[in-house]
């Protein structure tokens, strides 16, 4: 049985839905994480499960038992917030301390469960320090120890990154990972960063306007998304237009699909495309087309082609020291360099093609 179970979840503000019929469920002490932009709904379905929110239909199930009426106090379930929401006043542990402290905990048992938790995220000698006294990373810390205290059987967290910077982001995710890996506790994250998201998750929740778009381990949706907002959204892609008939999409590489006959959409992730100098005679199946922009990145190029389509054609191929490699200007073919890893989608109205 699942840990924790999202059935049917609906929630709307006035005449706005911003849940629609959102349904997950959670292995005990795996990471989920609910990815998606700015409104999408990711935020308003994690403080359901807290229980700041009351849906207006489906159910909230941890360990069997259905918590949707249940208030916040009574979930079992920690929140860390975006800005940590640390006491200033109060030192580093009498903040772990606060949630026991109302729960009436004995003098004994705070102190015990204090230093265990402080010594579980490795802050056992800022105790008698503050809040301004600690860098962005440790007061991160701080606000998931105060959590892990109290024991709960849910840790949720609300984009708990985004006060760090770029290079702290990254040691903190990878920290807080194997933290929870040591725990065990069943965690539910929120993000709007792809890179977050496959760092962090044993599964993935990509949500777009109230809905889950699609469900699955980090490698899976990026592998084999399933609609071309998803293949948009985690990682970069070529998203492009054609037809499907006779049980192929007409690319140069004829690429086997059973995607119904009709509109259609191939999904290329940009290191499945290889680049090569046009030459006279060439016949292997390809797109012809002129590099518009190249971006050196260390170990990889990255290719800008023109193709003739709206969007140019995005190709990354590993760098290659002493070779020439194709700048602006020069014609050149691309080529699906695996079609197995290459996606046919039906076309749905509305959707973002290149």
């Amino acid at each position: 049985m699942s840990h924790l179970v999202i059935d049917n979840v609906s929630k709307s503000f006035g005449e706005l839905p911003v849940l629609r019929g959102c349904s997950l469920s959670v292995e005990k002490g795996s990471v989920l994480t609910l990815l998606g932009p700015s409104g999408c709904g990711k935020t308003t379905l994690l403080r359901t499960i807290a229980g700041f929110i009351t849906p207006d239909a489906g159910r909230i199930v941890v360990q069997g038992n259905d918590i949707s009426d249940m208030p916040p106090n009574r979930r079992e379930v920690g929140y860390v917030f975006q800005n940590y929401a640390l006491f200033p006043h109060l030192t580093i542990a009498a903040n772990v301390a606060y949630g026991l402290k109302v729960r009436r905990t004995s003098r004994a048992e705070v102190a015990r469960r204090v230093e265990d938790a402080l010594r579980l995220v490795d802050l056992s000698t800022f105790a008698d320090r503050y809040p301004a006294q600690l860098s962005g990373g440790q007061q991160q810390r701080v606000a998931i120890a105060r959590s892990l205290v109290l024991e709960p059987s849910v840790l949720l967290l609300d984009e708990p990154f985004n006060a760090l910077d770029a290079r702290l982001r990254l040691t903190m995710q990878i920290e807080l990972r194997k933290l929870i890996q040591r725990v065990g506790i069943t965690s539910i994250f929120v993000t709007h960063d792809q890179m977050e998201a496959m760092t962090l998750s044993d599964t993935v929740a990509v949500m777009h306007k109230g809905v889950v778009e699609q469900f699955g381990s980090p490698l899976d949706i990026y592998d084999r998304p399933r609609t071309a907002y998803v293949a948009n959204f985690i990682g970069r892609a070529n998203v492009i237009p054609g037809e499907v008939a006779n049980g192929h999409f007409d690319d140069p590489a004829r690429i086997a699909t059973q995607a119904p006959a009709g509109p259609a959409v191939l999904v290329v992730r940009p290191e499945n495309v290889t680049v090569e100098p046009a030459t006279a005679g060439d016949a292997a199946p390809g797109w012809p087309g002129t590099v518009t922009f190249t971006t050196a990145l260390g170990p990889t190029v990255e290719y800008e082609i023109d193709c003739g389509w709206p969007e140019p054609l995005r190709a990354i191929a590993p760098r290659s020291p002493g070779r020439p490699q194709a700048g602006p200007g020069d014609r050149v073919v691309a080529r699906i360099a695996d079609p197995a890893a290459a996606v046919v989608l039906r076309r749905q109205d509305g959707a973002h093609v290149h």
